[in-house]
């Protein structure tokens, strides 16, 4: 059993400071208790830091997962209708490629290959297929990232020759899957 240690005052004054701010989640069983709290005294309010010591996160956020969804840099360029349809993956890919097992000289031109002649076919949303790539032995003091082809991809769609066929590229649905594959949504042909 762990013994408790007793706060120091400044912590007491945080933590009567923070307490005050609490609402209960359910009515109070025993309302005597919480009368005889509320007639203690407030203490004078304690200065909080204006700045948060930790960055915002939304609960189920992984971190450093490179995700190519449109944020406020490259806003979203399609119809908002087809890219909610898209993303919940109602939208079927009417082409995909899979570069499992590529190198990344033999898949950058096989990608370019695709991607334009799917552009010059008049496709409109093609999918593909990275891969999530398998975890390699870690021995040195600064980790690697796992799943080269996941990373480059989304660089080489945005560079020559493909970037002007290219409208939107996001993270494929799970059916269609999920942060190992990729969908690019092709301009219409012209």
């Amino acid at each position: 059993m762990s013994r408790r240690r007793s706060l120091r005052p400044e912590e007491e004054e945080l933590w009567k400071a923070v307490a005050r701010t609490t609402k209960p989640m359910h009515a109070p069983i025993f309302r005597r208790k919480i009368s005889e709290a509320a007639a203690e005294p407030p203490s004078p309010a304690i200065k909080l830091p204006s700045t948060p010591r930790i960055a915002p996160f939304r609960m189920g956020e992984k971190p450093a997962t490179p995700q190519p969804k449109p944020t406020a840099a490259s806003a979203l360029q399609m119809d908002a209708k087809a890219f909610g349809k898209m993303t919940r993956g109602k939208l079927m890919p009417e082409a995909r490629i899979d570069l499992h097992g590529m190198t990344l000289d033999v898949a950058h031109p096989e990608l370019i290959r695709f991607i334009l002649n799917a552009y010059a076919n008049g496709l409109r949303l093609v999918l593909v297929i990275t891969g999530k790539g398998k975890p390699g032995v870690d021995s040195g003091p600064i980790p690697r990232r796992t799943g080269i082809l996941r990373q480059q991809v989304p660089h080489w769609l945005r560079q020559n020759p493909c970037a002007p066929a290219i409208l939107q590229v996001t993270e494929a649905h799970l059916r269609h899957g999920g942060s190992g594959a990729v969908y690019v949504y092709l301009r219409r042909s012209r």
